[in-house]
């Protein structure tokens, strides 16, 4: 490809709950082939909720659609958040698709009982 300009994708995540970075949370990035899901990358949110550097960047970032798995139920148990079994909440997958060569950045807001999310900058 002779486009010199490279998008990226970032994300990170916050305990709505704590009112504070999701640190140690486990993340699985998935691209999106038809039916079939390649592994991408597995990372760990650090202590500010975020990844080390980008999830993809440069020549690995290609359009199309792609998934974050969340490992939520993990990072709150890990937390000692009192719940029930099975939880509310186990692993967030988000599905979103990258149309340009632009940052693309997917945040989680995550509690016990409910999440969101939305195209950041």
């Amino acid at each position: 490809m002779s486009n010199t300009k490279h998008g990226r994708l970032t994300t990170h995540v916050l305990d709505t709950a704590k009112g504070c970075p999701a640190a140690g949370l486990a993340i699985t990035l998935y691209r999106i082939e038809g039916e079939t899901l390649q592994l991408i990358k597995k990372v760990t949110t650090n202590a500010d909720g975020r990844c080390d550097s980008p999830l993809l960047e440069g020549d690995a970032f290609q359009t199309g659609e792609y998934e974050l798995v969340f490992e939520v139920g993990g990072y709150l148990k890990q937390q000692g958040t009192d719940l029930p079994e099975p939880s509310f909440l186990n692993l967030v997958p988000i599905r979103f698709g990258m149309a340009e060569q632009a940052h693309y950045h997917v945040p989680l807001l995550v509690s016990p009982y409910g999440y969101s999310t939305y195209r950041g900058s």
